[in-house]
């Protein structure tokens, strides 16, 4: 009897343990996709300083991985996607990845996660989704092998491996995955006591549909809360719905207890004209509020899930100035790229929200009403603004008859008044098949109507 209650309290005193030591570690996504980001060195400096728990890694860097020995931070390493099928064919190629990749720091550096691949059902290579969770298993077996227990194998998805997330309780994974990936790898994922780890953006979800989603609902801070009908679970923000919408797709599969982990979470600083609630102040609102909600004691969880605790790792360190795309993607940044703080943060949770100084004021939190053109940024250079241009004006479709000798828009002839026109009409035709105002940035989007005498800019209606 003695011998038995004394197990239940020292079972008791590590689940307390254990749960405390994973509310206070906030972690950070550093990607490395610039080039003119902080050296290695300094940035593992910059994150000890900044109090961060835990770092997640798009890689296995040496360098990174060396300067994080001996510290407490815990450390996140990924196999890269085109890796995925070599490993998953073979268990020598999956011992010789764990044994360059982490068995060569481990233990003097804390490597507790390895995520295999990233947000893999998202890429239209489908090829590598069989290979996933065989890869999973592989790399699992090699660290059985050395008797390595406290490393954990997952892989980050994005929240498209869904097919209804609204509401929470509807949820349920895409049927073109359900049987064939997410089914083996929830078994994997449960046998194994790992994490589904997931990329969950609020900001993605609300600005896609700023008319029927509050913004204040997204940040946080919404005095109005939404009833699930369906479970009848109440809820005060929407990451905790979209959180709930993957726990509710893991019951319908069968397995109801799968520690959830978010992989990415976070909001962008900057955005387009037309990419609505992009600024300082919601992205300090957001991640200040995020901070504070998963490192509190004790853990608040999720209406679904009650007290549990959801390690969380924010995107991202830095901006990163050479990801393509919206100018969103190269602004998620809690540091600029001279390493210096855009807003203040504290990582552990424990300032006051109060006690920040006053952010300033969010002016594109209302979608833009108009027409936008889209121009030569200024700086573009010449040279590679004549690809730009080739390019922009050979994907057809009448993108640049109005430059032809003798048309409307032929003078002057100069490359930057081209190119500038050439963008705007490629932009305009090919908007809705997912082309962005931005050609490795040398083009930016503009209200004022660049249109010169004869010659009308093709322009896209907001």
């Amino acid at each position: 009897m003695a011998t038995a209650l004394l197990t239940t309290i020292l079972l008791s005193s590590f689940l307390v343990v254990s749960s405390a030591e994973i509310s206070s570690k906030i972690g950070i996504n550093y990607g490395r996709i610039g080039n003119n980001l902080p050296s290695p060195y300094r940035t593992i400096e910059t994150v000890k300083s900044m109090n961060a728990g835990r770092i997640k890694l798009y890689d296995s860097d040496p360098e990174i991985l060396k300067l994080l020995s001996g510290t407490n931070i815990h450390v996140s390493v990924m196999v890269q996607n085109n890796d995925i099928i070599r490993i998953a064919s073979s268990q020598a190629v999956a011992e010789q990845w764990v044994q360059d990749n982490v068995l060569a720091y481990y233990p003097d550096t804390m490597i507790r996660f390895v995520l295999v691949g990233n947000e893999v059902l998202s890429h239209q290579d489908r090829r590598i989704w069989p290979s996933l969770v065989p890869a999973m298993r592989r790399i699992k077996n090699s660290l059985n092998t050395h008797d390595i227990k406290n490393i954990k194998v997952g892989t980050p998805l994005a929240m498209d491996v869904l097919q209804s997330t609204f509401p929470p309780s509807s949820g349920r994974f895409r049927p073109d995955i359900t049987d064939t990936v997410m089914a083996p790898l929830l078994r994997f994922l449960n046998g194994t006591k790992s994490f589904f780890f997931i990329d969950v953006y609020p900001y993605l979800a609300w600005s896609a549909n700023p008319k029927n989603i509050s913004l204040d609902f997204a940040l946080f801070r919404s005095r109005v809360n939404q009833t699930d009908h369906g479970s009848h679970l109440v809820y005060t923000n929407l990451l905790d719905q979209m959180l709930d919408s993957v726990i509710f797709a893991m019951r319908k599969l069968g397995y109801p207890d799968i520690r959830l982990a978010i992989a990415e979470t976070g909001w962008p600083t900057i955005g387009d004209i037309d990419q609505v609630g992009a600024n300082i102040n919601n992205a300090a609102t957001y991640n200040r509020k995020l901070v504070q909600k998963m490192t509190a004691k004790p853990p608040l969880g999720t209406p679904a899930r009650p007290g549990s605790v959801t390690p969380t790792f924010i995107f991202s360190l830095y901006d990163e100035n050479q990801k393509t795309g919206p100018t969103t993607e190269r602004h998620w940044g809690l540091l600029r790229s001279n390493g210096t703080p855009i807003y203040e943060i504290d990582l552990t949770g424990k300032r006051p929200l109060s006690s920040y100084k006053p952010l300033p004021a969010a002016r594109n939190n209302v979608p833009y009403k108009g027409k936008v053109w889209c121009e030569v940024a200024p700086g573009a250079d010449a040279m590679n603004l004549s690809m730009a241009l080739s390019y922009a004006c050979g994907q057809g479709n009448q993108t640049c008859a109005a430059l032809n000798p003798g048309r409307q828009c032929y003078e002057p002839v100069s490359v930057f008044w081209h190119a500038s026109y050439a963008f705007s009409s490629y932009w305009a035709r090919f908007r809705k098949q997912g082309a962005t105002c931005y050609f490795n940035g040398l083009a930016r989007q503009t209200r004022a109507n660049p249109s010169r005498g004869h010659c009308s800019f093709p322009s896209v209606t907001l």
